[in-house]
């Protein structure tokens, strides 16, 4: 579903293309901003949205559709670049650092202080964008009045990409490539003057290894209780508007805050990938622009227009559906919950027999199932949050089930409905002191297509908390207890629910150093679902929202085709495995800017049988800039193994000017695991 442009607004719009805003060390950040023609004479509140993404080019259409429509509806929207990204001054070394917060608020300052300002201004984002607003809104400025964000986490260390449940994440090396390369892209030369190589060697020179910082904190320590607004709900002062989606990594934290913060708060869960809700796919995507404006009406120009009228939390029940690692739609309906936790949602306690979920009450007999996985399991687990660039959902689950310990319900009798986040307690042992489980909750049909329906991971050395992880003790029996994803799923009757135990998860999770046999108790284990009975009333209407609204989006050519590719491929004479992703974005022409930008990432991850250390992640970036005779090119690659004790990181990053090698450099690091 596309977004529906609009051909006219209650607002005649103006626009800044760049402006230069000073914060308190000298530096100067890079602003585009849309506001009210008139707002000198008649101020307005304004809007700010913080990212490092590039207003200038790479994410200009996205800005085009929701900023301009906020304008149109009495916002000073300005889109800033963090600094060393875009044609901000500066250099970027890491995420979410104290200096990115403090410009932040300097930038609201100035914000608050411009004469087409009202003095009263909100935070909006998503992705980085939504974590800089809710860390930004935990030191209090003084101008914030509200913020929306959308697809965020409140805990950094086992809410993010970097280390569910204590185990690494691919995507902590897949993201780490990521900024590696937007943090060595130049400023345009077209905004900045002559200036541009100076500032861009800067940042070619300054920049750092963003997969050794992360990797260098492989427990719950100071690095990531900094800026995690789960450290202490009560520094949120302000009202907060919060979204996310069922198929984007980001799934937990809108409920969270529901929960525990005290400011009046709205949730809002679809079925979207990693995606603005008026741009989700997969569909259905809605009129969230409408609800961003009347958000702000209310806390921004005090409207009296019942916004928080309704339920606290409405999200996306999706339906049950063949496994497929793409959806354009994903069937379902909205239902509404007054608070959360919610009333309507009772704990379903069921133990684990051999190989059964039994029903409620059921006595089960203690017995004990070992389970030792081999590396391909997870190779159809598809991407750990879906960036919209299928296929990366995951596929059936079947095949991922012959290496698993598996536990399936009866056939439904009626159908089942859950909301939230299912849990599951282990009794268990492990014969090797480091040690994971992986588990996935699937919706079986009755053909046996198996379709993954959320999954959790916990390295084991922390069962106890991610502060102080400890190793097992082979052989000892001990209890640990974790949370899935949560997700809002029907399962028809005549099908099965399906949870499923694996020691590793790779490439989605890296593995252990060595293989693991866990055995697991029956009877003393437990799933528990979060049922919400079919009876209970849904409390919103059929369709809440409006149809995807916006502005028109800049003119774009398309001069040579993207490419979309997710590979996997075994060798059985040497036995070495591999999962490609190619997500090459051609070369895409900006028409109003007559610039031009290649863009071309390849993930790769590969294993050789079932050596727990052959894994290996890399990811490479080539991104090229051009117009007229000017051109710049960085290519950015990082790559990481291990051994038994030791992570080891490669790294190599080339920049170009009209052909020429300026810059080349060059990183080898070791880092010891951490009973990881």
């Amino acid at each position: 579903m596309g977004t529906r442009a609009l051909a006219a607004l209650p607002y005649e719009i103006i626009e800044d293309e760049n402006v230069e805003i000073p914060v308190s060390d000298g530096i100067r950040l890079a602003a585009r901003i849309w506001r009210p023609a008139g707002s000198e004479s008649l101020p307005v509140p304004g809007i700010l949205e913080y990212i490092p993404y590039r207003k200038r080019d790479l994410t200009s259409v996205r800005d085009s559709i929701h900023h301009p429509y906020l304008a149109g509806h009495g916002y000073a929207c300005v889109r800033v670049d963090i600094r060393g990204t875009g044609e901000s001054e500066g250099v970027l070394v890491d995420e979410y650092l104290e200096s990115e917060q403090r410009d932040a608020e300097d930038v609201l300052q100035w914000l608050a202080d411009q004469p087409w300002c009202s003095g009263v201004t909100g935070m909006m984002g998503i992705s980085w964008g939504g974590f800089a607003a809710l860390q930004v809104a935990a030191r209090k400025p003084p101008s914030l009045r509200a913020i929306v964000i959308s697809s965020f986490t409140d805990d950094r260390f086992a809410d993010d990409m970097h280390y569910m449940g204590g185990c690494l994440l691919s995507d902590n090396v897949a993201e780490s490539g990521t900024m590696f390369s937007d943090s060595t892209l130049p400023p345009d030369p077209a905004l900045v003057g002559e200036r541009w190589e100076r500032m861009w060697r800067e940042r070619l020179e300054g920049c750092s290894l963003w997969a050794e910082q992360w990797l260098r904190h492989q427990r719950r320590d100071e690095y990531w209780r900094h800026a995690s607004v789960s450290e202490d709900y009560r520094d949120v002062q302000v009202p907060v508007l919060a979204s996310s989606g069922w198929a984007d990594g980001y799934s937990n934290a809108v409920t969270r805050l529901m929960a525990h913060l005290d400011v009046p708060r709205l949730g809002l869960i679809g079925p979207w990938s990693h995606k603005y809700p008026h741009l989700g796919e997969p569909g259905p995507a809605i009129g969230y622009l409408q609800e961003v404006v009347r958000w702000w009406d209310h806390w921004l120009k005090d409207a009296d227009n019942g916004v928080l009228d309704g339920p606290m939390v409405r999200t996306w029940l999706q339906e049950s559906v063949p496994p497929s690692t793409s959806y354009e739609d994903r069937p379902g309906r909205w239902v509404g919950e007054t608070r959360w936790p919610s009333p309507h949602v009772r704990p379903s306690e069921h133990a684990l027999a051999p190989h059964r979920i039994a029903r409620p009450g059921e006595r089960v007999p203690d017995e004990v199932l070992p389970v030792s996985s081999p590396l391909s399991v997870g190779q159809f687990s598809g991407k750990w949050a879906s960036y919209s660039a299928p296929p990366d959902l995951p596929y059936d689950q079947r095949e991922e089930d012959g290496g698993s310990l598996v536990f399936d319900t009866d056939v439904l009798t009626e159908r089942c409905e859950i909301l939230g986040a299912p849990r599951v307690r282990l009794a268990l042992s492990a014969d090797r002191p480091v040690a994971m489980v992986a588990a996935r909750l699937s919706d079986v049909a009755p053909d046996g297509r198996a379709t993954r329906v959320t999954y959790g991971l916990l390295n084991l050395t922390h069962r106890d908390g991610h502060e102080e992880p400890r190793p097992m003790e082979p052989g000892e029996v001990c209890e640990v207890e974790f949370e899935l994803n949560g997700v809002a799923q029907a399962f028809p009757a005549g099908h099965r629910i399906r949870l499923s135990l694996s020691t590793s998860y790779w490439p989605l999770a890296w593995p252990p150093p060595e293989p693991v046999t866990l055995s697991v108790h029956t009877g003393r284990s437990v799933l528990t679902l979060p049922v919400r009975p079919v009876a209970e009333s849904d409390e919103v209407a059929d369709n809440p929202f409006g149809e995807p609204e916006g502005t028109a989006p800049l003119g774009t050519t398309q001069l040579t085709p993207p490419e979309q590719r997710w590979e996997v491929s075994r060798d059985l004479v040497a036995y070495h495995s591999a999962l490609d992703i190619v997500k090459n974005s051609g070369t895409v022409r900006y028409d109003d800017i007559d610039l031009t930008v290649a863009r071309d990432v390849h993930e790769r991850y590969t294993w050789v049988a079932d050596d727990f250390c052959s894994p290996v992640a890399e990811t490479t970036w080539d991104v090229t800039f051009e117009r007229g005779e000017w051109s710049a090119r960085s290519e950015t690659s990082t790559r990481v193994s291990c051994t038994p004790t030791e992570f080891v990181i490669d790294a190599r990053l080339d920049a170009y000017t009209g052909g020429r090698r300026i810059v080349s450099r060059n990183w080898h690091r070791r880092v010891p695991r951490d009973l990881l």
